[in-house]
């Protein structure tokens, strides 16, 4: 009798093993489906979340733009910018799509364009925008944490071994000195200084009136369109007929999303309860935790995933 439920159990593991198989293989279709460009188009790819290296965005915009068949380039955002050297990269490369390439770019503004996400959008030929979606923020910030009275309570003792005077500004070990933050400062005026002139090359604005709102503050896009800091207020419909125009294919031209990169049968699975773990706070810190101590485009308190 034993042996007899030895081999049941076997079968039903053999099934359910099968089984898996079966279902991965219909999921691996299902997620890893690669789409095909069959007629002129327009390439639309997104740019959501903080931006943190951009390579997914760029891989996709690099490999698609030299396609014949893309006539042009739609650009949803919504983010509120992020680091520096990656917000800078994206900017280039959509400037390189339209001088080099000859496709034109347009931005729809969603939710949030704000920072390192309106500095890339200054890339475009136009920024159509939601009225009430936040935009500007045009300005540099680094965070630091000075954790020495934690250390004091945990009786924990922290030094350092360095080269020169400025070789650990912006431990946590410690208080930051003056002359570190004029320092500090010195850099972020001349990374807000590449911002600015970004604007003014982008929007075709006078340095002095991009400066009178470059100290941080937000603005509405009804607002920025007033301003001179976007093209039209409309929607994502407004802007495939503004890409369409341009690109010569109409106000109705064939949309082209980049599709998105194979998964794993588990990854997939998983994306359920990782959702759920990114709403975990103690993520949340340690997300924040890897933008300290570098110089952002950033608009303050503000995490999308």
């Amino acid at each position: 009798m034993r042996k007899f439920f030895q081999i049941i159990g076997f079968i039903v593991f053999c099934l359910f093993v099968l089984g898996l198989f079966s279902i991965g293989s219909g999921l691996s279709s299902l997620v890893g489906k690669e789409k095909k460009l069959g007629s002129d188009s327009v390439l639309m790819l997104e740019l959501d979340g903080v931006i943190l290296d951009g390579k997914k965005f760029l891989k996709d915009l690099r490999k698609y733009r030299a396609l014949d068949e893309v006539k042009g380039i739609l650009v949803q955002m919504n983010s509120p910018g992020g680091v520096v050297g990656p917000s800078q990269e994206i900017y280039s490369e959509l400037k390189k799509t339209r001088e080099v390439y000859k496709k034109p770019v347009v931005v729809s503004g969603s939710g949030l364009v704000a920072s390192g996400a309106f500095y890339a959008a200054m890339g475009a030929d136009k920024v159509i925008t939601n009225p009430g979606t936040l935009m500007g923020s045009i300005g540099v910030i680094m965070e630091f944490a000075n954790l020495s009275k934690l250390y004091d309570w945990a009786k924990i003792q922290r030094y350092v071994v360095k080269t020169g005077a400025y070789k650990d500004t912006g431990a946590e070990y410690r208080e930051m000195r003056e002359d570190e933050k004029k320092l500090l400062t010195t850099l972020m005026d001349d990374v807000l200084m590449q911002f600015k002139t970004a604007i003014s090359q982008g929007r075709n604005m006078p340095m002095d009136k991009v400066t009178q709102y470059a100290d941080g503050r937000i603005f509405t896009g009804k607002e920025a369109v007033e301003l001179g800091f976007a093209d039209q207020v409309g929607t994502l419909s407004d802007a495939i007929e503004v890409i369409g125009e341009l690109s010569g294919l109409g106000k109705n031209p064939e949309i082209f999303e980049a599709p998105k990169e194979h998964e794993s049968v588990l990854e997939f699975l998983m994306d359920g309860a990782e959702s759920r773990l990114k709403l975990n706070p103690v993520e949340s810190v340690k997300s924040t935790m890897k933008l300290m101590g570098q110089p952002l485009f950033i608009l303050p308190g503000v995490w999308i995933e």
